[in-house]
Protein backbone atom coordinates (compact mmCIF):
# COMPACT_ATOMS: atom_id res chain seq x y z
CA UNK A 1 0.00 0.00 0.00
CA UNK A 2 2.71 2.16 0.95
CA UNK A 3 4.00 1.74 -2.77
CA UNK A 4 1.00 2.59 -4.28
CA UNK A 5 0.73 5.56 -2.04
CA UNK A 6 4.36 6.79 -3.13
CA UNK A 7 2.89 6.25 -6.75
CA UNK A 8 0.02 8.38 -6.11
CA UNK A 9 1.96 11.22 -4.70
CA UNK A 10 4.85 10.76 -7.59
CA UNK A 11 2.30 11.24 -10.27
CA UNK A 12 0.30 14.48 -8.78
CA UNK A 13 -3.01 12.28 -8.38
CA UNK A 14 -5.57 14.04 -6.81
CA UNK A 15 -8.49 12.20 -4.92
CA UNK A 16 -10.90 14.47 -7.47
CA UNK A 17 -8.54 13.78 -10.49
CA UNK A 18 -10.07 11.97 -13.45
CA UNK A 19 -8.77 8.37 -14.39
CA UNK A 20 -10.14 8.73 -18.12
CA UNK A 21 -9.42 11.96 -20.22
CA UNK A 22 -13.86 11.40 -20.91
CA UNK A 23 -16.73 13.18 -18.85
CA UNK A 24 -18.84 10.78 -16.75
CA UNK A 25 -21.93 11.27 -19.78
CA UNK A 26 -19.32 10.75 -22.71
CA UNK A 27 -18.78 7.44 -20.46
CA UNK A 28 -22.59 6.72 -19.61
CA UNK A 29 -23.33 7.24 -23.23
CA UNK A 30 -21.00 4.48 -24.43
CA UNK A 31 -21.59 2.05 -22.09
CA UNK A 32 -25.78 2.01 -22.68
CA UNK A 33 -24.84 1.53 -26.58
CA UNK A 34 -22.63 -1.40 -25.98
CA UNK A 35 -25.09 -2.54 -23.65
CA UNK A 36 -27.86 -2.22 -26.30
CA UNK A 37 -25.68 -4.05 -29.02
CA UNK A 38 -25.70 -7.27 -26.87
CA UNK A 39 -29.61 -6.63 -25.53
CA UNK A 40 -28.94 -5.94 -21.98
CA UNK A 41 -29.20 -2.71 -19.79
CA UNK A 42 -26.07 -1.70 -18.50
CA UNK A 43 -25.24 1.19 -16.84
CA UNK A 44 -21.10 2.23 -16.01
CA UNK A 45 -21.98 1.42 -12.33
CA UNK A 46 -22.89 -2.08 -13.32
CA UNK A 47 -19.28 -2.23 -15.17
CA UNK A 48 -17.54 -0.44 -11.58
CA UNK A 49 -19.47 -3.24 -9.63
CA UNK A 50 -17.59 -6.42 -11.77
CA UNK A 51 -14.52 -5.11 -11.92
CA UNK A 52 -14.72 -5.24 -8.01
CA UNK A 53 -16.05 -8.21 -7.66
CA UNK A 54 -13.99 -9.55 -10.74
CA UNK A 55 -11.21 -8.25 -9.02
CA UNK A 56 -11.95 -9.82 -5.25
CA UNK A 57 -12.64 -13.35 -6.60
CA UNK A 58 -9.73 -13.40 -8.26
CA UNK A 59 -7.35 -12.92 -5.08
CA UNK A 60 -6.85 -9.12 -4.80
CA UNK A 61 -7.08 -7.95 -1.22
CA UNK A 62 -10.47 -6.57 -0.22
CA UNK A 63 -8.30 -3.75 0.63
CA UNK A 64 -7.19 -2.94 -2.47
CA UNK A 65 -10.18 -3.51 -3.87
CA UNK A 66 -11.49 -0.81 -1.76
CA UNK A 67 -9.14 2.00 -1.52
CA UNK A 68 -7.81 1.36 -5.48
CA UNK A 69 -11.11 0.27 -7.53
CA UNK A 70 -13.65 1.73 -5.51
CA UNK A 71 -11.73 4.42 -4.13
CA UNK A 72 -13.79 4.11 -0.15
CA UNK A 73 -12.75 5.33 2.86
CA UNK A 74 -14.48 1.84 4.81
CA UNK A 75 -14.27 -1.36 4.23
CA UNK A 76 -17.06 -1.86 5.74
CA UNK A 77 -19.02 -0.36 2.60
CA UNK A 78 -16.96 -2.51 0.33
CA UNK A 79 -17.81 -5.84 2.13
CA UNK A 80 -21.35 -4.26 1.13
CA UNK A 81 -21.09 -3.15 -2.05
CA UNK A 82 -19.35 -6.74 -3.11
CA UNK A 83 -22.08 -9.16 -1.24
CA UNK A 84 -22.25 -12.20 -0.47
CA UNK A 85 -20.30 -15.61 -1.69
CA UNK A 86 -22.89 -17.90 -3.21
CA UNK A 87 -22.17 -21.78 -2.02
CA UNK A 88 -20.55 -22.60 -5.40
CA UNK A 89 -17.86 -19.78 -4.87
CA UNK A 90 -17.70 -21.06 -1.21
CA UNK A 91 -16.84 -24.91 -2.27
CA UNK A 92 -14.62 -23.70 -4.87
CA UNK A 93 -12.47 -21.41 -2.48
CA UNK A 94 -12.20 -24.41 0.38
CA UNK A 95 -11.29 -26.79 -2.03
CA UNK A 96 -8.31 -24.49 -3.48
CA UNK A 97 -7.46 -23.70 0.45
CA UNK A 98 -7.25 -27.39 1.29
CA UNK A 99 -7.90 -29.45 -1.80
Amino acid sequence: MARLTAYVKAKNIGADDRIFPISYVAAWSMVKKAGMLVNIELRPHDLRRHAATYASRSGTPIEIVSKVILRYADLITTQRYLGKVNDTEAISWIETLYG
